[in-house]
């Protein structure tokens, strides 16, 4: 599942030609049979379109890396969408919690703004799973979660009480200190991950790992719920309902958050509302929190002024597809926030607005 840290790498690299692939894919079989199809055609279309552009001794590292990644690709396993980022050094494959165009983009850089919008209008998190014998990392994105296996998870306590048997003669306290250190130990490698991303966190484990975690840990600020029991051998499946639970409380509790932040911003007259008023602010660089409704877009064009006209639908060079998600996209790259609420909230908004730095 890709994050904020996987999309600064692809953003960053800059090669050419630039190879992405997406595609709406299948969670649930006998839909998902069809997937294999689309993603034959939309390489068959790569192939053709690259080979209009560059020789096949140009092509040969590029084409070989795409043939081996569509190789890797897992049906089974599809979630809302796939992502293909392919160059002459670079081959990514990400299942996505979200649904894309299927489309080829063949450029200088990757294709990312599709998933840039996903993970913006999606609630991200984390599920950290305590345990002496396996401790785990989940991804969440909306009511999706994914394992994170790699080199720092699963991560199982070694030595005396963890791999190794307790001496007879161990007090309550050595035990206890055991405990604690793999804990920190833990919380150091749940750290790379939440570096720069400071996104909400959900523990599981029995109550003394718990407890030791919200202790010791750095990243105690960020814990949304906790989960009590053993959940080594605990699926996907049966954990998802549980965690979703615990984030569908923060997201309405964010949500209010976020409305009592635009009610104080409307009495200090720091606000704008409107589409269009939101666009131009956001632009300027004053955007402090937009607040919008989660399935709002306007497909628009930009005016000589600067400014958007709305247009009936979207399509057409000039057309922005959506205005909302390049609001979106502006207020969070100049430092501000952006909070989703339900349809209908924002009605005296006219389903968006936007708080003020000055």
């Amino acid at each position: 599942m890709i994050n904020r840290q996987d999309l600064k790498q692809l953003q960053s690299l800059t090669p050419v030609p630039a190879l992405s692939i997406l595609l709406p894919t299948h969670r649930t079989s006998p839909d998902n049979k069809q997937d294999p199809i689309v993603v034959k055609n939309l390489v068959s279309e790569a192939k053709t379109r690259l080979g209009e552009e560059y020789s096949q001794r140009e092509l040969e590292p590029l084409l070989k890396n795409l043939d081996n990644l569509v190789e890797t690709i897992d049906y089974s396993y599809g979630l809302c969408g796939l992502a293909l980022y392919v160059s002459h050094d670079f081959a990514k494959l990400y299942y996505l919690p979200f649904p894309v165009q299927a489309r080829v983009v063949i450029d200088k850089t990757f294709a990312t703004r599709d998933l840039v919008y996903g993970l913006h209008r999606q609630l991200q998190y984390w599920v950290l799973l305590l345990s002496r014998g396996s401790s785990r990392l989940l991804a969440g994105t909306g009511d999706i979660l994914e394992e994170v296996e790699d080199d720092y998870f699963t991560l199982a306590m070694t030595g005396p009480g963890g791999t190794e048997a307790l001496p007879a003669d161990t007090d309550s306290s050595y035990r206890d200190d055991r405990q604690r250190r793999f804990i920190q130990e833990v919380d150091r490698a749940f750290g790379t991950y939440n570096e720069g991303e400071n996104l909400p966190l959900v523990v599981g484990g029995v109550d003394r790992l718990v407890s030791f975690f919200q202790e010791v840990s750095q990243h105690s600020a960020a814990i949304a719920g906790t989960l009590l029991g053993n959940f080594d051998r605990a699926s996907i499946s049966e954990l998802t309902p549980q965690v979703w639970e615990i984030m569908q409380t923060v997201r309405e509790a964010k949500q209010n958050q976020a409305l009592t932040s635009l009610d104080e911003a409307v009495s200090a007259q720091k606000f704008v509302s409107t589409v269009g008023e939101a666009w131009r602010l956001a632009q300027e660089g004053r955007g402090k929190l937009l607040v919008v409704e989660k399935s709002y877009h306007e497909p628009a064009i930009i005016s000589t002024n600067g400014g958007i006209e709305l247009v009936a639908e979207p399509g057409g060079t000039e057309v922005i597809d959506d205005a909302v998600d390049e609001i979106i996209e502006v207020v969070l790259a100049n430092g501000g926030e952006v909070a989703l609420v339900e349809d209908g909230t924002l009605s005296q908004h006219q389903r968006i607005a936007l708080v003020l730095r000055y």
